[in-house]
């Protein structure tokens, strides 16, 4: 895809595939042009959405491809969380199927993570995998729609069920960010944060000094989170592509922020807002253990003013959520593993007592 002095692109190289991001204003624009790049032009183009992205965006990117003479099929899920399930992962197999989909033909995730998650999951299974572009529409999805991690959910746990396929391109369009909610926009907010707290103490420092409250996020400002959060998150993978080693940094937050979403109810709280509480409880842990950091806070503080959660809803209790994150991936011989910060962008994996998860999440009620 020629470059444009309104996007920039960010290179993803991981040892199974390296892609781009393109990054800006009007990058959707340039879809047809980067399918007709493929070695083998896609006979025809599964779009997966869900139905609140389809009534602003979807019209625009199917026109765009119809005009360019492809054949397009489209498949709409229900907004949230709940989508991610084994019967519409099963469902859209079916419809792809029913559409005479073969395996020169895309699928193209047009929306927020969980949109990107299923639809990635059924492209590397159909028919042992088909090609697949990741169209962003939410903020949370610059950490989702890089890496290759494709998953469906179970009842027993989030993401417990897909494969680490990487998709061909992201096309990250800021335009379809403009119709974000505040609270959708906080929730991807969360996962910029993360990304510096990991990896970039400087990065940190400018999100301290430029973003006070969520309101702060100018598209310009909006612009330096995404390349920079994208940038980090593909310097990881690059080093661990399946998740062996370093990769497992990438979920700072998460144990707790999983279970939080799983104990509450998928859908009851944002993603982002789980993961943001998951991240000052593990920065509160990590002080138990390092009485030097002196962060959590630091971090208590910016939390309110940005509006996340710091303390957890009395529906659940601590024993609950310990039994969740039990079911973490990265628990081991049912001994709880998480990502703890020694410094801002220095963390680690750590294993942590079942006493002393119980003892700090009593103090967040």
């Amino acid at each position: 895809m020629p470059q444009n002095s309104k996007w920039k692109e960010v290179g993803i190289q991981t040892p199974s595939k390296e892609y781009p991001v393109f990054l800006g204003k009007g990058t959707v624009e340039q879809l047809p042009n980067l399918l007709r790049s493929f070695e083998n032009t896609p006979t025809k183009v599964l779009i997966v959405t869900d139905d609140c992205v389809a009534k602003l965006y979807l019209a625009k990117v199917k026109s765009s491809l119809e005009q360019q003479s492809f054949t397009v099929h489209s498949f709409e899920l229900p907004n949230g969380e709940g989508a991610k399930s084994f019967e519409n992962y099963y469902a859209i197999q079916t419809f792809a199927l029913e559409n005479g989909l073969d395996r020169r033909s895309a699928i193209i995730a047009l929306g927020g993570g969980v949109v990107g998650d299923i639809a990635g999951f059924v492209a590397s299974t159909y028919m042992r995998g088909i090609k697949f572009i990741q169209i962003p529409t939410t903020l949370l999805a610059h950490d989702s729609a890089v890496g290759g991690k494709v998953a469906i959910n179970h009842s027993l746990g989030k993401n417990m069920i897909g494969s680490f396929y990487q998709p061909e391109a992201v096309i990250y369009d800021v335009d379809f960010l403009k119709s974000l909610p505040e609270k959708e926009m906080r929730s991807g907010f969360a996962e910029v944060v993360k990304h510096s707290l990991i990896w970039d103490k400087d990065f940190y420092h400018w999100i301290k000094g430029s973003i006070n409250n969520i309101n702060d996020l100018t598209e310009d400002r909006l612009l330096v989170c995404l390349e920079n959060g994208i940038k980090i998150k593909a310097e990881v993978v690059s080093s661990d592509e399946k998740e062996t080693g370093l990769r497992a940094i990438l979920n700072f937050g998460h144990t707790l922020g999983h279970a939080l979403e799983a104990a509450y109810g998928y859908g009851k709280m944002t993603h982002g807002d789980a993961v943001a509480l998951g991240m000052l409880f593990a920065t509160r842990l990590s002080e138990k253990l390092n009485p030097d950091l002196l962060l959590a806070d630091e971090l208590k503080a910016a939390w309110e003013h940005y509006g996340f959660p710091t303390q957890i809803q009395p529906s659940v209790t601590p024993e609950n959520l310990l039994g969740w994150m039990k079911k973490d991936k990265k628990t081991q011989d049912n001994h709880i593993h998480m990502v703890l910060i020694r410094s801002v962008g220095n963390v680690e994996l750590h294993s942590v007592s079942d006493e002393l998860i119980l003892e700090t999440l009593k103090e967040f009620y």
